[in-house]
């Protein structure tokens, strides 16, 4: 059973950095595109940022783009979101998840990420 674990959660201040991470475990990592999403209170999951299983096509949401880079490490069955410039419009629930083909399939349960002003 293909099991995804988050680390955090994380507090800082505005225009600070955190990066996130998430181990796979259970499953062949490189067989996984691998992403990150999250979700505010009061608001639907969104997308962030995406990574083919390879690592070299990467995709991001605009409102991350140029502050947000998505990398993995198949040696070590992991994949980071490295988070810069945080805007307290970044406070959400952080999700890794995995997918073989078009759907994603695999989520890990999540990791509070909190940008206080």
């Amino acid at each position: 059973q293909v099991q995804l674990q988050e680390s955090g959660p994380g507090l800082v201040n505005a225009s600070q950095t955190l990066s996130l991470t998430c181990t796979v475990s259970g499953g062949t990592f490189t067989n996984y595109g691998m992403g990150w999403f999250r979700q505010a209170p009061g608001k639907d999951r969104e997308f962030v940022a995406r990574i083919s299983s390879s690592g070299v096509a990467t995709s991001y949401a605009g409102s991350v783009k140029g502050r947000f880079t998505i990398s993995r490490d198949n040696a070590k069955n992991t994949v980071y979101l490295q988070m810069n410039s945080l805007k307290p419009e970044d406070t959400a629930v952080y999700y890794c998840a995995a997918r073989p083909g078009i759907e994603w399939l695999h989520w890990g349960q999540g990791t509070q990420v909190t940008v206080s002003s």
